[in-house]
């Protein structure tokens, strides 16, 4: 099967009869993304469509590309994914993008979710309480990074140690200690929205190391990073790799 069969089945699979609207003003363009991202992209590598539909939520959400981030809602649910999921897919950028970009974010999965009849709100996936927050957060930080959490704690200056617990409270106790997606796909997704973040390269690395330490291999953070390709362009995917195959160099 070559790649316009192959971009024809995922598309239908993805968003069933739909027709984009640049097929009539910009046939060109939407013949070349459809046949790159569903006829290449998506058929790079050992994820599958669940872990890559995720994926292209969190991307679309850092990015701000709305329109598209509903699209992929639908197709997220045609591929099994549950409204959990989904939620907390897009509740995972928000300590790397700020609130008001997950809020518009969240507002656009729920009107997909209101059309297609999913009551609101879904059930609660919270795990931790206020006097355990912190706590539950720094083992997660330690289970995901190791022994660096504690040095770099111990070397915060005081003016700044706010911020190591706001990380360890909020970051992990908050968001990551969550149900609905496990640790591995959590971890995952983070990588992808600082890769998106460009500029972020600091904290690619580190995230890098930490989907090592949960489980995830090389290979299968070159297919992520691939994955974003399309949502994010060249120069970011590049620079992501960069650090990827720094952390993790190639064998000679």
């Amino acid at each position: 099967m070559d790649r316009i069969e192959k971009s024809k089945k995922k598309y239908k699979q993805l968003f069933g009869e739909a027709v984009p609207a640049a097929y009539v003003t910009d046939p060109d363009l939407q013949e070349i993304l459809n046949s790159f991202i569903f006829g290449e992209v998506f058929y790079q590598g050992n994820l599958g469509d669940k872990e890559r539909e995720l994926i292209t939520l969190v991307v679309l959400t850092t990015n701000q590309t709305l329109p598209q981030l509903k699209a992929h809602v639908s197709a997220a649910l045609n591929v099994g994914l549950t409204p959990v999921e989904i939620k907390e897919a897009v509740y995972q950028c928000a300590p790397y993008i700020g609130f008001p970009k997950t809020l518009n974010a969240i507002n656009n999965v729920n009107e997909v979710f209101e059309t297609k009849n999913i009551e609101l709100p879904i059930q609660s996936q919270k795990q931790v309480e206020e006097e355990n927050r912190l706590e539950k957060g720094l083992s997660v930080q330690v289970d995901i990074f190791g022994e660096t959490i504690e040095k770099m704690r111990e070397a915060s200056p005081k003016n700044l140690k706010h911020i190591q617990d706001y990380l360890s409270a909020f970051c992990f106790g908050d968001f990551y200690t969550r149900g609905g997606i496990d640790l591995k796909t959590r971890e995952l997704l983070t990588l992808c929205i600082v890769c998106c973040l460009g500029g972020a390269e600091s904290q690619v690395k580190a995230h890098v190391q930490g989907n090592l330490n949960v489980g995830n291999n090389k290979d299968t953070l070159i297919t992520a990073i691939t994955h974003c390709l399309p949502y994010m362009g060249f120069p970011r995917t590049l620079n992501a790799l960069s650090c990827v195959n720094e952390v993790i160099p190639e064998k000679g």
